[in-house]
């Protein structure tokens, strides 16, 4: 191929990377999303919603989330050095709006269970992942976190949550179920 037959890229608004322009351009990346759990130093159950996610590793088996360094969740996982990822599934949007807001009681009126690593196990999600915080990164005003992985449950065989443009599904903007209010706009998950 050479440059004269590529053709010129189609036009596209171009913009300065602002909080609310990054927050809707990478709303167009349909990703998935989990509560991270976890005990306080405390014994007290912690959480939050999240979205970035990711598998990093096969050998040795490592994930990575991303969290919010001035939320209240976060800190108490770090310090307590182990966490559980719990992939939601299609309908769990009330579990997603539990865990997505800095208000209310997270746990209240929640049936969950604690895990043999000592973790919150949330009800009904589609997989758990178990893991061990092996390495944390700054990065802005998110800490990235990296988990060695102890243990992989599945619990459910169901469609999973996906978030894209601001709303529970694929389908178009209008026709998606939007997200609680309290999404995240102005909360700061972990």
């Amino acid at each position: 191929m050479t440059a004269e037959s590529l053709s010129p890229p189609e036009a596209a608004e171009e913009t300065e990377p602002t909080p609310l322009r990054m927050r809707s351009v990478m709303g167009s990346f349909a990703s998935g999303v989990t509560v991270v759990t976890g005990l306080g130093r405390d014994g007290a159950p912690v959480g939050f919603a999240c979205q970035s996610f990711a598998s990093v590793s096969l050998e040795p088996a490592l994930v990575l989330f991303c969290a919010d360094h001035r939320g209240r969740a976060w800190p108490r996982i770090r310090e307590s050095g182990r966490f559980t990822v719990n992939i939601l599934a299609a309908e769990q949007a009330d579990l997603c709006g539990r865990f997505g807001s800095s208000r209310g009681r997270k746990y209240e009126g929640l049936h969950w269970e604690l895990s043999r690593w000592g973790t919150p196990s949330l009800p009904g999600v589609l997989t758990r992942v178990h893991a061990d915080v092996y390495d944390v990164h700054g990065a802005g005003d998110h800490d990235v976190v990296v988990g060695r992985v102890l243990a992989l449950e599945t619990v459910a065989d169901r469609e999973p949550m996906l978030f894209f443009r601001g709303g529970f599904g694929v389908e178009s903007p209008a026709a998606a179920v939007s997200a609680p209010d309290v999404w995240g706009w102005g909360d700061h998950w972990g």
